[in-house]
């Protein structure tokens, strides 16, 4: 199987993407608990982009001094809501991700997406572990089908980054793709049940699994008569934009059916040159691109944010397809954003961008057989 494909030549993002990203120099030892810490150089995404993406996964972020250290922070500079480590839902967070970042802002829209603070105690009635009632479902099987004609498969817990709002962060789910035996439980299952007319990759990240695994199980998956689309939800794109390669690139093409990869990025400022290269590598390769965004309390609840974001993503011909009300995991509360201001932030947009530019404001609502539609 040729997995490089056709018309894959250094696709190139929009010019004006074409900025290098806002980083300190580091230097080898300043960080103990960065996994690989590579020399300072001149020009620091050309660093990045010569790394394979499996050694940008290792150039991360665990422990909270040392992450705060890098951006030249302290706790004392947090207030409220100082920073603190959590052992149920540990800081992970990518160089690559902290080289967006501002140096010496704790309001830093991307810092405060990671960073694990003390407000995570606050449990207000109505947040729980499981918002969304998955845990009974994903105890049967980790392929969860809750709407007609899709069905949602689990495929690892693991993510490059760890969002501290992820609805998913109690994550009660184990490896699937990988374990060969769980990989035919599942393809058995959708050729038993024949309705599936799309397979959703989530977790965790699917995007997070090597190659090899993702062509044994998607190559089979495309085999099965009543699938006719593939759709892959992740963050790696944003997170980890050299993830983006030729070859996988090259393994969506060869599939026979559709994929479509949904792409989660929150606030203008994750889209770097970087980025936008690794968004437009998909666009070029023939892979539909779309956005989801989470509307975040004091990170992007602002129209001018908001605009800035959508307006990025359809330069880069990424359609902004949802915009999700929060959902109510517990350690989360202090990112809501009441559901009349997003409904007016919506109304605001749509006075400054075409209708195509404008995703759905929904939430999504147990035992509900399709999202709510809030805008």
């Amino acid at each position: 199987m040729d997995l490089l494909g056709p018309s894959l030549s250094e696709p190139q993002a929009p010019a004006h993407f074409k900025k290098e990203l806002r980083t300190l120099p580091f230097q080898r030892g300043c960080c103990p608990n960065l996994d690989c810490v590579v020399p300072a150089v001149d020009d620091p995404s050309k660093a990045a982009q010569s790394l394979t993406w499996q050694a940008s996964l290792r150039q991360r972020y665990t422990d909270l001094r040392s992450f705060l250290e890098r951006l030249g922070l302290a706790e004392a500079d947090f207030s409220p809501g100082r920073p603190k480590a959590s052992d149920e839902f540990p800081l992970l967070v990518p160089e690559s991700f902290v080289a967006r970042m501002t140096p010496g802002d704790p309001h830093d829209p991307l810092l405060r997406q990671v960073l694990p603070t003390e407000l995570e105690g606050a449990a207000p009635p109505g947040y729980s572990p499981d918002p969304l009632n998955e845990q009974a479902l994903i105890a049967r099987s980790p392929l969860i089908r809750k709407y007609e004609g899709r069905a949602l498969l689990l495929a690892t817990p693991r993510c490059a980054l760890h969002c501290r709002f992820c609805f998913r962060r109690y994550r009660g789910f184990s490896e699937v793709l990988g374990d060969l035996s769980r990989e035919e439980e599942i393809l058995r299952a959708i050729r038993h049940d024949g309705t599936i007319r799309e397979l959703i990759l989530s977790g965790g990240d699917p995007l997070i699994l090597e190659d090899e695994i993702l062509e044994r199980f998607l190559t089979q998956v495309a085999k099965i008569p009543s699938v006719r689309r593939i759709r892959i939800h992740t963050r790696i794109p944003v997170v980890l934009p050299n993830r983006i390669t030729p070859r996988l690139i090259g393994l969506f093409q060869s599939l026979g059916r559709p994929v479509i990869v949904v792409i989660h990025v929150n606030h203008p400022q994750e889209i770097g040159s970087a980025v936008a290269s690794s968004i437009t590598a998909l666009v070029h390769g023939g892979i539909p691109v779309l956005s989801q965004t989470v509307l975040l309390r004091s990170i992007n609840d602002r129209c001018e944010v908001l605009g800035e974001l959508f307006e990025m993503l359809v330069d880069l011909k990424v359609l902004p397809y949802y915009l999700h009300q929060l959902d109510p995991v517990r350690g989360a509360a202090h990112f809501e954003v009441p559901v009349k201001k997003g409904q007016a932030l919506v109304a605001g947009i749509r006075t400054k961008l075409p209708g195509y530019a404008i995703p759905r404001y929904v939430r999504e609502v147990p035992r509900l057989s399709a999202k709510e539609i809030l805008a």
